[in-house]
């Protein structure tokens, strides 16, 4: 006879145990799940995403109604459990309905902690939890003008930035003096501050909010201060606190949280806990990847498995709003720890931080580029030397650099446990091509969303070669990758698409060419700005529902040290120098306010003497003793790759003309995000050559340009 067991919770850390134990054990249980929202279970995690890119509910969902009764699942979604029934082995929801049960597991999470603030339980004042308080910001997004997010966290943040996507002006209220505080350290929060200011959020910090003024409904914050903050809605964003009120009327042991083993039981035989309502070891986590190892571990517990037990879990944070990727990991106080490494560029806007504890890596934080998060996080957890760090540098290492390096055995997507083989032998064994369909067959990149980079780049570098066995693979001409998941067209046949269907707006690309996700993705949306900008066809009056407009990605000067020149006279080293921002001038000029594919560096040198700092740039241009050596498709990572030379000018305005012109067939011929090094070298350079030689084209640049060089 099956065992009766039963579930109270349907939220993510329930589910997960139940799937784990579907898996180990399909018919030994009858099982059963009250859940207090009258919904099937979805990814909370990705409650901002139904604000940020105005998703329906279903986009969230991860286990739909069909997959209960396909499973033989019995939920019961609305019904809240009000008491258990100890001695008879039976719980009892508010409607009166009774469940017995051999084992009882406890998954009731967490609620929003609200603040002793005069004023909170007034309307117009909301928690951001669940799918009614995204219901509600939308609604009032409808009517009122302006919203403040109390807390500078990550679900505040998220919060903010969905309230700005639905159009409302958004200040931010936070109590410490920088952002995401617990987790980042200043340098980072104010790169993140910054950031976010861009897009239109406003911030106020080391602020203590004291009441929350208005009648009848909420007008306005008081501060400590006396300064006040007018607004029209108040988000609750400061932290969750464990949902214990069950447990606790029934006799269980319980301290902020149910107290737990290693193996998931409380103080009465037969019930166990797991995920935010559960404190292992003193803590209890608010992150989907510990909630996730508890549920496995549980699961085999159920089951009669044998199974390691919960150790606990190095606690992260991954925070990607609006395309602004963060992460940090373990413990970044500077006290009691010191620095092993710490990078920072300035221009491309990257932060890297580790810190250590008797030679031991302790902790890390990344800004911008989150590539080494997973292989930073597992140093972390292992407590590994740091003289097994390395350092970049070349500004931060391309993701796919990062996913070459991991070890095949290396967990990729920490919320699902699956790891780096796991995924090349799906993508090599199902020909896989997007992370959506890697996502739909493994998982990663299916809760948080923190791994997406390193999944994306896996992919990629699989198109190219079998990492996990046989030789390099060439993509033949008929395999097409698509841009993203929201479309099937690749980036050349969109480009060709958009101009045969006469698309001038984002919003007529979405309609016109089957997009299959109506607000697009982080992907796709810059893609699709910057062919409409750079192929002459955006309607610059219409909205834009993609986003604000094209990011420009201009050019970046390096200045070449020539202290150790080997001129004869100075006169002609201030010569070769009044010509080198002559130069430089000239380019920004003409093109240091166009949109680029990619960022593209510039080097600039007076003189031979320093030809190598020349060739590992996007351009190079050199002085050399009959001319200017103009030079294409160098960068300084690793692998270092040397630039090609173009062609040789006597006159400066005639090298400026053909970098200028290797520019302009490089913004309409690449690929959005394709580096000059990459394009080249997939289209080669002796077209290319030919292209900046042609007597033509350069007379119809100059043309339209010669005037302003030459006279500027």
């Amino acid at each position: 006879m099956m065992k009766k067991l039963v579930v109270v919770g349907n939220g993510m850390a329930g589910i997960k145990c139940v799937e784990e134990i579907l898996d180990l054990e399909p018919e030994r249980f009858q099982i059963t799940i009250f859940g207090a929202e009258p919904r099937p279970g979805y990814n909370r995690v990705l409650l901002s995403k139904m604000l940020q890119e105005e998703s329906s509910f279903k986009h969230i969902v991860t286990h739909d109604w069909d997959w209960y009764e396909e499973n033989g699942v019995k939920l019961y979604a609305g019904e809240r459990v009000c008491r258990i029934d100890v001695a008879a082995g039976m719980v009892e929801t508010e409607s009166g309905m009774k469940e017995p049960y051999d084992m009882l597991i406890l998954a009731t999470g967490s609620l929003p902690f609200m603040p002793p603030i005069p004023g909170a339980r007034k309307q117009g004042v909301i928690a951001f939890r669940d799918v009614n308080d995204c219901e509600t910001m939308a609604r009032y997004a409808k009517t009122y003008r302006k919203a403040t997010v109390i807390g500078g966290g990550l679900l505040g943040l998220e919060a903010a930035q969905g309230l700005l996507n639905l159009g409302m002006e958004t200040e931010v209220v936070h109590n410490a003096q920088y952002l995401m505080n617990r987790q980042l350290d200043r340098t980072a929060a104010v790169l993140l501050q910054r950031k976010l200011e861009q897009q239109g959020m406003r911030f106020h910090l080391a602020k203590e909010t004291v009441n929350i003024i208005g009648r009848n409904r909420a007008q306005g914050l008081m501060f400590a201060d006396g300064n006040r903050l007018e607004t029209d809605l108040v988000v609750l964003a400061v932290g969750i606190r464990p949902n214990i009120e069950l447990a606790q009327d029934s006799g269980l042991t319980v301290n902020r949280a149910i107290v737990v083993d290693d193996y998931m039981r409380t103080s009465i035989p037969g019930i166990y806990a797991v995920g935010e309502c559960a404190e292992h070891r003193g803590i209890s986590y608010g992150l989907v990847a510990p909630l996730y190892e508890q549920g496995k571990v549980l699961a085999k517990v159920i089951c009669g498995r044998e199974t390691a037990p919960y150790e606990g879990t190095v606690p992260y944070a991954q925070l990607k709003v609006a395309g602004i990727h963060v992460f940090s990991a373990g413990d970044i106080r500077d006290e009691g720890n010191e620095t092993a490494v710490m990078e920072y560029n300035g221009m491309l806007k990257v932060y890297k931080k580790v810190m250590m504890h008797g030679g031991a890596v302790t902790g890390a934080i990344l800004f911008g580029d989150t590539a080494e998060s997973t292989s930073l996080l597992a140093m972390v957890r292992r407590g590994a030397p740091a003289t097994e760090l390395t350092s970049r540098d070349n500004g931060g290492s391309r993701a796919e650099d990062a996913a070459a390096a991991l070890p095949e055995e290396e967990t990729v997507c920490a919320c699902n446990g699956v790891s780096k083989g796991a995924i090349l032998r799906a993508i090599t064994t199902d020909k896989l091509k997007t992370v959506e369909e890697v996502k739909s067959r493994t998982k990663a990149s299916g809760s948080c969303g923190g791994c997406r980079p390193l999944v994306a780049a896996l992919v990629k570098n699989s198109l190219f070669r079998s990492t996990v066995s046989g030789p390099v693979v060439t993509p033949t001409a008929q395999e097409v990758v698509p841009v993203c998941g929201c479309t099937h067209y690749d980036h050349d046949s969109l480009k060709t698409a958009m101009v045969d269907a006469a698309c001038q707006t984002p919003d007529e690309v979405v309609s016109r060419l089957g997009w299959t996700r109506q607000q697009g993705c982080e992907l796709c949306r810059s893609a699709v700005l910057y062919y409409l900008e750079s192929l002459g066809l955006r309607d610059r009056s219409a909205t834009n529902p993609l986003g604000a407009g094209v990011a420009v990605q201009d050019l970046r000067f390096t200045n070449l040290n020539a202290e150790n020149q080997d001129f004869v006279e100075s006169d002609l080293m201030d010569q070769a120098f009044v010509e080198v921002a002559w130069l430089r001038e000239r380019l920004v000029t003409l093109w240091g306010s166009l949109a680029l594919p990619a960022l593209v560096t510039v080097a600039i040198c007076p003189g031979s003497a320093y030809p190598a700092g020349v060739l590992v740039h996007d351009i190079g241009i050199s002085r050399s003793p009959v001319g200017w050596e103009v030079y294409a498709g160098g960068h300084a990572e690793h692998p270092v790759r040397q630039g090609q030379l173009l062609g040789l000018e006597e006159d400066p305005a005639e090298a400026v003309l053909m970098a200028v012109a290797c520019l302009q067939i490089y913004r309409h011929s690449a690929r959005y995000g394709e580096k000059m090094w990459e394009w080249i070298e997939r289209t080669g350079v002796l077209a290319l050559r030919e292209s900046v030689l042609d007597a033509a084209l350069r007379s119809g640049l100059a043309g339209s340009l010669r005037t302003t060089m030459l006279t500027g």
